[in-house]
């Protein structure tokens, strides 16, 4: 056996030093399966299905802005050969993300959260960071399509413990974990582009505890995605501004721009948290005004909204719920359709009635595709799909458990998915969309006296501090911007 692997390790060598290329920021040789060609490849196939997922956010000229710098920063990089692409997508989750072959994201949330150029500019040289360390390539992409969130890859996970995970983090945008020192060496890209286009990278490291903040007031177990394979922010805040004054000695006499009444003018207005026109959650019930139909969720279960579908998830990850559209129009053949579409073998079908729609039940097993068999035949995920008429529309519910689990929660979906029905009050349909509004100080004064001016609600006040990533009795001279939520 020694003498085999032996063996086939002296094969294997050959190939390794083939497949061996310089790393652009290292100048390093490291193994790469994928050639330059592959990554463009797979980036422009990834990009298509996360707008599609997430959709793009309509705001032309911050668009503009991320293009402009983005095109910048790229130029100063080590790889200005890519043709990078700068999306801001539509999604409240805190989070920027690069994929293969120059394509870079950032949610719409996490453009709330900067307070000034330098800040953005610092997390955007991390991202093309990413790219041009060929990090990106190094994880083989083995996170971008499989977390895109789609049903098709939750039905075929091997457990429902893996389909619960892989559910709630596709749709928290975690579509690339990288190694520590990977990220580390991103934070020095990061200094480095932004500095060489004029920013000041220490600003790069208070964002870092901005976002820290934003997670223990949430009470979260987990720091914002952005932050949750990442150094520790202190070590981090320390690390970057120390790097932050290396770069800057190096051109002494510059002044390196922050930009805060710059950046804070191009986001008034921006919106902030959910939008309700994409649905929303409210006192338990789902609520869509533009396709007019509410749902009571689950209780106490975990929710994620995308243009795609909604998913909820029990806390343990055992059972988890989506709602999404089924192809077509005609129901017999949408619900056939998706069965096939979703590998789901039918055990039985019943036409049903939900509040005077008409409807189908299907109790369906996955089928397990055959390097999954032996996996699945221990674990075996069993469904209740709903399929409903309405609106010019077939909607899709599932309701997705082990097999050896589906007694205990089979009521519970079914008792769900009865509760889809129309929407009718008017308080729902004209819902509007929270909004950070600019305002200017007109004199001296604490963050707090501001807000209060603003009548912020108490309960609100810390949040919109650390939105502005200020402590409330941080001072205000007069002129300084600061945002509220309206």
């Amino acid at each position: 056996m020694k003498t085999i692997c032996l063996a086939a390790l002296i094969a294997a060598v050959p190939l390794v030093f083939e497949n061996c290329a310089r790393n652009p920021v290292t100048g390093k040789r490291q193994v790469a399966f994928i050639s330059e060609e592959q990554e463009i490849a797979m980036g422009k196939e990834a990009d298509p299905q996360i707008i599609a997922q997430y959709g793009l956010y309509e705001n032309q000229a911050l668009q503009a802005f991320i293009n402009e710098k983005g095109k910048q920063m790229a130029a100063v990089s080590h790889r200005p050969g890519l043709n990078y692409q700068f999306r801001i997508v539509d999604s409240d989750i805190l989070n920027a993300f690069a994929v293969p072959g120059g394509y870079v994201y950032f949610t719409r949330g996490i453009m709330a959260a900067f307070n000034n150029e330098a800040e953005f500019a610092g997390v955007l040289g991390h991202e093309i960071g990413h790219i041009t360390a060929r990090h990106t390539v190094s994880q083989q992409s083995k996170q971008i399509l499989g977390q895109i969130g789609l049903i098709g890859g939750m039905i075929l996970s091997p457990t429902v413990a893996q389909m619960g995970e892989q559910a709630m983090q596709g749709l928290s945008l975690l579509f690339l974990k990288f190694g520590r020192d990977a990220e580390r060496e991103s934070d020095q890209l990061g200094v480095e582009y932004s500095t060489k286009i004029g920013y000041d990278a220490t600003e790069m490291a208070g964002f870092f505890n901005t976002l820290k903040r934003q997670s223990q007031a949430s009470g979260a177990e987990e720091l914002p995605n952005f932050l949750s394979t990442h150094p520790d922010p202190g070590e981090r805040n320390a690390t970057v501004a120390q790097l932050a004054r290396e770069w800057k000695a190096k051109t002494p006499g510059t002044n390196y721009k922050v930009g805060r009444n710059e950046y804070l003018r191009r986001i008034d207005g921006i919106i902030y948290g959910e939008d309700p026109k994409g649905g929303f959650m409210e006192g338990g019930v789902f609520y869509h005004p533009e396709m007019k139909f509410q749902l009571a969720a689950p209780s106490g279960w975990r929710y994620a909204n995308s243009p795609q579908q909604v998913q909820w998830g029990e806390p343990n990850g055992r059972a988890a719920m989506i709602l999404l559209l089924a192809p077509g129009n005609n129901l017999q053949q949408a619900a056939q359709t998706a069965l096939q579409q979703y590998n789901l073998k039918p055990l039985e079908s019943r036409e049903v009635s939900v509040n005077g729609l008409p409807a189908i039940a299907v109790v369906a097993d996955q089928q397990a595709q055959q390097q999954q068999q032996q996996t699945q035949q221990a674990a075996g995920v069993r469904t209740l799909n709903y399929f409903i008429q309405y609106g010019g529309a077939v909607y899709h519910l599932v309701g997705l458990s082990s097999a050896a689990n589906f007694a205990n929660y089979s009521a519970l979906f079914q008792s769900t998915m009865q509760g889809f029905r129309q929407l009718t009050d008017a308080s729902k349909l004209n819902k509007q969309p929270q909004r950070v509004r600019i305002k200017t100080a007109a004199s001296g004064m604490t963050l707090q006296a501001a807000l209060q001016q603003h009548r912020v609600p108490q309960a609100r006040m810390e949040e919109t501090a650390i939105l502005n990533g200020m402590a409330l009795t941080d001072r205000l001279d007069a002129g300084m911007m600061y945002k509220v939520i309206e």
